[in-house]
């Protein structure tokens, strides 16, 4: 694979790469096989980034005519601020991209329409395992101290 790099919005067309790259992503937090997410899941995601009244996006990485990565981010509201916050949800590279600056390229992506879109910060969670991907958000952004709760239904 050859040529620049591009980070863009997703397509319609692009359901055929795409879907191997959210699957990938998916599997890496074990999310796969009998533990797979429910396709209907994956159909409303896919849907939701070509809905206008949705506040969730998604960005690929191609590179000559290949998809390399994907992110998925979202705006909400906060009790803290009036301008919205921008969640990066999902970051995702195939294997053979890792290490070309791609998963950057894509957090980029998502700081530049962030910025377009009024928010005052982009944030995100990782497995705390996940120390490949950290070397690089430890480039790119901070850690503020905050441990995460949930309560799964």
């Amino acid at each position: 694979m050859s040529g620049p790099l591009t980070v863009r919005p997703v397509t319609r067309q692009d359901y055929e790469q795409w879907l191997p790259l959210w699957d990938g992503y998916n599997a890496f937090y074990g999310r796969s096989g009998p533990t797979a997410l429910a396709g209907e899941v994956t159909q409303m995601t896919w849907s939701r980034f070509f809905d206008a009244y949705e506040p969730v996006h998604a960005l690929v990485a191609e590179r000559g005519g290949n998809l390399l990565g994907l992110v998925h981010y979202l705006y909400h509201r906060s009790t803290t601020s009036i301008a919205p916050n921008c969640y990066l949800q999902d970051l995702f590279t195939t294997q053979a991209a890792r290490g070309q600056g791609v998963g950057r390229a894509l957090i980029e992506g998502v700081y530049e329409r962030a910025r377009q879109a009024g928010a005052n910060r982009v944030y995100w969670l990782t497995h705390e395992t996940n120390h490949t991907a950290m070397q690089l958000y430890d480039k790119v952004g901070e850690k503020p101290g905050f441990v995460v709760y949930r309560k799964m239904f």
